[in-house]
């Protein structure tokens, strides 16, 4: 699922394009990640049930199949429906809120009950925020963050989680702490076998 740092601008800010020059020595690995984040689905839905994207909801979607004719091939936008999606947050209110992000919204666990009831679903999945404990329920257990990057830029000291479902949506979370800094890095490379011993 397409996330809000799936952008161009984004990957420019936060290193992604710097590091795939210093790899590289180019930018077009740079380019063509970015050109495959635009073919990324904005959401998806599991059994009918759990709406799963990125940040939140938008003012501009009431139901799930206006998701479906949003144009995603394109960078994300800095507001509209699709830039709502990846940047919204739920908060603790009613109605819609302005987001401190400067793009998305806040939105109040009346407006999830809105939007559950009217497309049949459940609950809400989605990332976005981090959560120290790795995952978080929202309004009555409606909606749920889970953060799956362990200590978060290196410092943040988070543990991260995996939502598990089983065949009847029942949900486990594996938690897991980041790799202890002497494992990470880049995998040494194995030799080769020879071809012709």
């Amino acid at each position: 699922i397409r996330g809000n740092h799936e952008s161009r601008q984004i990957t420019q800010v936060y290193g992604f394009y710097d590091e795939c020059l210093r790899k590289y020595g180019s930018v077009t690995v740079w380019r063509y990640c970015t050109e495959i984040f635009d073919y990324l689905s904005l959401s998806a839905i599991i059994d009918g049930k759990i709406f799963c994207v990125h940040g939140g909801l938008s003012p501009s979607i009431q139901t799930l199949d206006q998701i479906r004719t949003i144009d995603r091939k394109q960078e994300v936008p800095h507001d509209g429906p699709m830039c709502d999606l990846l940047w919204s947050d739920p908060e603790d209110t009613t109605g819609w809120g302005v987001s401190p992000r400067g793009a998305g919204y806040l939105f109040g666990s009346d407006v999830v009950a809105q939007f559950n009831a009217s497309n049949d679903i459940d609950m809400i999945c989605r990332a976005h925020q981090l959560v120290m404990e790795g995952y978080k329920w929202h309004f009555n257990e409606t909606v749920l963050t889970v953060w799956s990057a362990p200590n978060y830029c290196y410092r943040c000291g988070n543990v991260a989680a995996i939502l598990e479902l089983d065949e009847h949506l029942q949900k486990e979370f594996i938690i897991f702490e980041a790799a202890p800094q002497e494992t990470r890095g880049i995998p040494s490379k194995k030799p080769v076998a020879d071809y012709f011993l």
